[in-house]
Parts: C-alpha cells; sequence; structure tokens
C-alpha cells in the first residue's frame, strides 16, 4: 500500500509492511485457484464469488470450518511450511465432500507471532495447492500478527470452505441396509489428527533425533517427513464417484479413529463390521503403537490406521465403485459390511 507505515506500530512488534509484501507474494499463488466463480481479486474486504446453481433444483450451501490441530509445530520444528496449507484445505473439503457438495471456494486464517512475508506466502503456497487438488477457489483470508502472545517463530492455521449441492443429491444415509458394503479409500499417513499423542510418543516437542534418521520400514523417509505428508483430498474421486454410483454413506476418519467417525454416517440400528485382516495398516501407525507401547484398540479410535474415507454402497455397485475411485487415484479396496447392531463399530 502506498504510504502505508507506522514506526510506532512496528516498535510495538506489528510491522504492517511486511503484510502488504505478504500479501504480494502470495498472488502468484492464490491465482493458480481461481475457477468460473471468482468476481473479484486479492485485496479487498470480502471475497466475492458467483454461485453456479445452473441446473440444481434446490442448492443447497454446505459449509466447514477446521485447522491443522498440533501438526504445525512438527512444520515449525522442521522449518517446512508449503505442505500444511494442503492439510488446512483437506480438513474442510474432505468433510463437505460427505454430504456430497462440491467445494466452491476456501479462506484462510493466520495467526503468526512475527510476519515473516516469506514465511506466509510459502504457508499459502500450501493453501492454493489443496484448493488446486480439491478445485476450490481461494477468494480470501487473514494474517493476524500477535507479538507477546505467540513466540515469533510460532504461528497457527486454520479454514473455511463453502461448497454445494442439490438437496435431491444430499447423502443421508436413509437408504443404507445392512448387507451394503463399506470400502475404504487409502490415507497418506497420520493427516492431520492425533498429533498431539504423536508428540508426546516421539517427543516432538524436545525436536527428538529419532524423528530425523531414515528408517527402511517407511521406505527410506524419516518419522518427521512421514508425519508431515499432507492429508489426502478425496474431493475429485467422490465426486466422479457420485456420478455414476449411488452413495449410500461417507465417512471421513478423523480424530477418533474408526470408532467415531464411520458411525457418523450410519442411521440408528445399523452398525459397521470392519475385518481388521483386511485393513491395509501404513508403517508409521506400527511404530506410533511401538514407540509409545499403545494399545490396538486405542490406535483404532485415535487415528486412520491408513483408511482415510470410508464409503457404503449396495453390493451390486461395488465393482464400479472400485473401478471409480481406482481410476481417478484412490487404490479403493473393501473393508466391511452394514450389519444390524447398535454397537457402532464391529472388528472380526
Amino acid at each position: 500500500m502506498k504510504n502505508s507505515y507506522s514506526k510506532s506500530y512496528a516498535a510495538a512488534g506489528v510491522d504492517i509492511t511486511a503484510g502488504y509484501k505478504a500479501v504480494e507474494l502470495m498472488k502468484a499463488h492464490i491465482a493458480r485457484t481461481r475457477n468460473e466463480g471468482c468476481l473479484d481479486d486479492v485485496g479487498g474486504f470480502g471475497g466475492c464469488f458467483g454461485l453456479p446453481v445452473k441446473g440444481m433444483e434446490e442448492p443447497v450451501l454446505v459449509s466447514g470450518t477446521d485447522g491443522c490441530g498440533t501438526k504445525v509445530k512438527l512444520a515449525i520444528l522442521m522449518d517446512k511450511h508449503d505442505t500444511i496449507g494442503i492439510d488446512a484445505v483437506a480438513m474442510c473439503v474432505n468433510d463437505i465432500i460427505c454430504c456430497g457438495a462440491k467445494p466452491l471456494f476456501f479462506l484462510d486464517y493466520i495467526a503468526c507471532g512475527k510476519n515473516v512475508p516469506e514465511k506466509i506466502a510459502s504457508i499459502v503456497s500450501g493453501v492454493a495447492e489443496g484448493c488446486v487438488q480439491s478445485g476450490a477457489a481461494l477468494i480470501g483470508g487473514e494474517t493476524a500478527e500477535h507479538p507477546g502472545l505467540m513466540p515469533v517463530e510460532d504461528y497457527d492455521l486454520a479454514g473455511f470452505a463453502v461448497g454445494i449441492v442439490d438437496k435431491k443429491k444430499i447423502i443421508d444415509n436413509k437408504k443404507m441396509k445392512a448387507g451394503d458394503v463399506i470400502i475404504a479409500l487409502p490415507s497418506t499417513g497420520i493427516h492431520s489428527n492425533g498429533f498431539s499423542l504423536c508428540r508426546k510418543v516421539f517427543d516432538i516437542d524436545n525436536n527428538n533425533p529419532e524423528l530425523y534418521k531414515a528408517r527402511e520400514e517407511l521406505g527410506g523417509r524419516t518419522i518427521a517427513e512421514a508425519l508431515l505428508t499432507p492429508t489426502r483430498i478425496y474431493v475429485k474421486s467422490i465426486l466422479a464417484l457420485l456420478e455414476k454410483v449411488a452413495v449410500k454413506g461417507i465417512s471421513h476418519i478423523t480424530g477418533g479413529g474408526f470408532y467415531e467417525n464411520i458411525p457418523r454416517s450410519i442411521p440408528d440400528g445399523l452398525g459397521a463390521k470392519i475385518n481388521k485382516a483386511d485393513v491395509k495398516v501404513l508403517p508409521i501407525f506400527d511404530l506410533i503403537k511401538e514407540f509409545g507401547n499403545i494399545p490396538e484398540r486405542d490406535m483404532f479410535n485415535t487415528y486412520n490406521m491408513g483408511v482415510g474415507m470410508s464409503v457404503v454402497v449396495s453390493p451390486e455397485d461395488v465393482d464400479a465403485a472400485l473401478e471409480i475411485l481406482r481410476a481417478n487415484g484412490d487404490d479403493a479396496y473393501v473393508i466391511g459390511e452394514i450389519i444390524e447392531s447398535d454397537d457402532g463399530v464391529v472388528f472380526c
């Protein structure tokens, strides 16, 4: 901004000119996310978006908001900030796609101890990548400098997504019945939940050297690299599936693991029978269990264990669903079925 500066504010710890520089550095990343609904450029007081309602009888907006939790702590320790934004987007758009809603736009919020423009732009580059992966436009956001409230190197990141779906196409589980099949979509790792336990197990806050040793079971990656792997975004594969298959329920496997999230898409009187041997558990979860001596049940009640999302379809639609999901980059497989039960999730 021309002629905008304040020596007094800078002396108090807030450099408003750094904020302007950060916005300039962000613009190229934000431009990647523009879609047909965008109406203006970055820099105004609100993000404007034209709703694509053509062909919809009763358009319904679906919203979701979330953050990355204490995964941010690891990004700060590793001084790697260009992927954490993918997590922020994923946690929001993966939720709203469970209703069948196509993401339209996203806004981010970054709180930091000190605004370092290059770091903020790196964070936003990840947000932009998440938006590109989900088809959402990044139409606005806020970067707030909080000296005295946060250490200068710290920041937190959260976001807000809005999607749209025709009311008659909202996924509401009303047609789900015993015998329907549960399909797993693999995760990329921890995603963005359970990091408080990870920090304790791996002594992350003390920057444990074990975090940075290459491990054969992780394909040569370090524990830190495996933990920081961005959350998988399932939007495009799920949208492709919804075009061809009558999906009866979708669960985003986040905090609370299998036991909390799968029942959220299942009606009363029905439950999920999961074949434990069929779950393709990723090596990072075995390491968490080993390092922390964590009971298996707690693992399945905290982490996604390698299953980032589950989808319920009729038995006759299984083959078609698997083919579509695999064609769109998700190596989906069957992990169980819907049963008559009031016990939520049952492993066998």
